[in-house]
Order: C-alpha cells, then sequence, then structure tokens
C-alpha cells in the first residue's frame, strides 16, 4: 500500500509541476506573465502563511533571517517562475518545461565553480550529455528565440535558490521558508508587472480556473506532496524522478495546446532525462555508501 502510495504521488508530483506549464501559457491569453505568476504567487503564499500561523510553526526571530527567506523568494519565485512565464509568450510549453529543468545540471556547475564542490566523473558525464539535450531540443538553431534564453535563466535562477536553500536550510522550519518564499516572491512579481509590463487583466471562468489551478493544485497541493515523498525516503533518490516533470511539460503541452512533439525535442528531452539521472543517482550511490561506512563506524 505503502509502495502504491509513493509511486502515485511522485506522478501527482511531477504532473502538477509539468501541467503549470500548458496551463499558465492557457492564461496568458487573458492575463499579462508577471501579473499572471504573481496572483498565483501572492494568493499560494497568503493561503500558506494561514496555514503556518495556525499550525505554530516555527517563524525566523532575527532580521537577517526574513533577509535569507526574501533572497530565496527572489530566486525561487520571482526569478524561476517569471522567466517561466515571460518564455511561454514565445516558445512552446514543451521546450519551457524541458529548459527549466536544466536547473539540477546548473547546480553542479555552479556548485563547483563557487562553492569549491567536487563531483564524480559520471556527474560530469551526467551534466556534458544534460547540455547536449538542450542543443537538440533546439535544434542547433542559433537563432535562438528570447523565450530560449529567459527559461534558461530560469534555469540558473533555480540552481542558485537550490545552493541558497541548501545552505541556509537549518535556519528555517520546511513550510514556513516556502510559505513566505513564495509570498514575498509574489509580491515582487507583482511590483515587476507594474513596473516593466503593460498589465492585462480579462477576468473570465478560464481565467478564474487558471488562477485557482496555479494557486492551489499546481502550487500547494504540488508542495504538499511533494515535500510528504521527500520524508519517504533519501531526498536525493526522490529528486531523480523530478526528470519525469519536462515530460508531462511536452503531454500537457500536446494535449491542451496541441503543440507538435518533434523529433528533436523527444531526443533532446530524453538526453536531459540521462543528464539528470546520472547527477542524481551517482550522488546517491555515494551518499548510500557513506552512510554504511557511517553506521558501521558507529556499530564498531
Amino acid at each position: 500500500m505503502k509502495r502504491n502510495a509513493f509511486i502515485f504521488g511522485v506522478v501527482a508530483t511531477t504532473a502538477l509541476m509539468g501541467s503549470s506549464f500548458a496551463i499558465g501559457k492557457i492564461g496568458l491569453i487573458y492575463v499579462s506573465p508577471l501579473l499572471l505568476v504573481g496572483v498565483r504567487f501572492v494568493l499560494a503564499g497568503i493561503l500558506m502563511v494561514i496555514a503556518v500561523l495556525t499550525a505554530r510553526r516555527p517563524h525566523p526571530r532575527g532580521i537577517t533571517d526574513w533577509l535569507r527567506l526574501a533572497a530565496v523568494g527572489l530566486f525561487q519565485t520571482t526569478g524561476v517562475m517569471g522567466c517561466i512565464f515571460l518564455s511561454l509568450r514565445t516558445i512552446s510549453a514543451g521546450e519551457s518545461s524541458i529548459l527549466t529543468f536544466v536547473n539540477p545540471l546548473l547546480v553542479v556547475v555552479f556548485a563547483t565553480v563557487f562553492l569549491g564542490a567536487r563531483y564524480q566523473k559520471t556527474q560530469w558525464l551526467g551534466v556534458l550529455i544534460g547540455f547536449l539535450g538542450v542543443a537538440l531540443s533546439l535544434g542547433f538553431d542559433l537563432r535562438i528565440q528570447v523565450g530560449t534564453g529567459i527559461a534558461l535563466a530560469g534555469a540558473a535562477s533555480w540552481a542558485v535558490a537550490t545552493l541558497l536553500i541548501h545552505r541556509w536550510r537549518d535556519y528555517f522550519d520546511v513550510w514556513v521558508l516556502t510559505a513566505y518564499q513564495m509570498l514575498f516572491g509574489g509580491v515582487l512579481l507583482l511590483g515587476a508587472s507594474a513596473l516593466w509590463e503593460k498589465p492585462q487583466f480579462t477576468m473570465n471562468a478560464i481565467v478564474f480556473f487558471v488562477i485557482v489551478w496555479l494557486a492551489i493544485v499546481g502550487s500547494i497541493v504540488q508542495f504538499a506532496i511533494w515535500f510528504w515523498l521527500l520524508q519517504q525516503g533519501d531526498p536525493g533518490k526522490i529528486s531523480a524522478f523530478l526528470f519525469l516533470a519536462p515530460f508531462f511539460g511536452v503531454l500537457f503541452g500536446w494535449f491542451l495546446l496541441r503543440e507538435p512533439i518533434t523529433a528533436q525535442v523527444v531526443w533532446g528531452g530524453l538526453c536531459i532525462f540521462v543528464g539528470i539521472f546520472l547527477v542524481n543517482w551517482v550522488a546517491v550511490k555515494q551518499k548510500s555508501v557513506s552512510d554504511t561506512r557511517r553506521t558501521k563506524s558507529v556499530s564498531e
């Protein structure tokens, strides 16, 4: 029963991640990008803040920790989600999802360059295969669209957020971190919308559905399932399942938007999946070995 629940959780959370690209693109017909994603995360953030206050989860006390929360919101919500929705104006939902989920590969590069981290050769092979997949997805076309660069910028922002969360993870309750980073990031997105775009908002049944889906189902429900999965076992191993998200992104783009699935996107996506898997799988194997050695040492 627990195994079936785990499998269902993996499929559900990655499907919800992937669906947000196609459903978000539908919303862009009626609402400007930064305004739409800003409303999404302010609403989701407010609901989660109410939840963590009601549950009396431990909150930060000093200004430094609140600034850390704001920094995570800047990169994780404002940077990532703002770039995703801006990219959807010029590229397909499938392409945007594939490019955005290059972020685990960028984590390896950034951690090596800025933090002095060391990775195995197989992990670097995964990085190379992953970036080959990006090139394949773009058809080695040098006339890259604006949305391509924006989506990759979103992936880079996600990688930075990942490293910040890893570095500051001991300072925060995970639910409080999630709630406030969404709220802070959403407020910044609304501010960016007011400054840099001509806001457009046409309220109708479709827009209502899109906002409810993105804010509640695609954010709160998806986070709840994901955090439950992380509690079931090795986070590194579970994170390897993220390669399913761009698969669902392409699938929902085809199903809801009739976006064509070209051979170059399929092969490029497969290379990216393989690259991400190699990076995560080696990390998991390495951790398992170290855990075994530590357990043996303690028993002795």
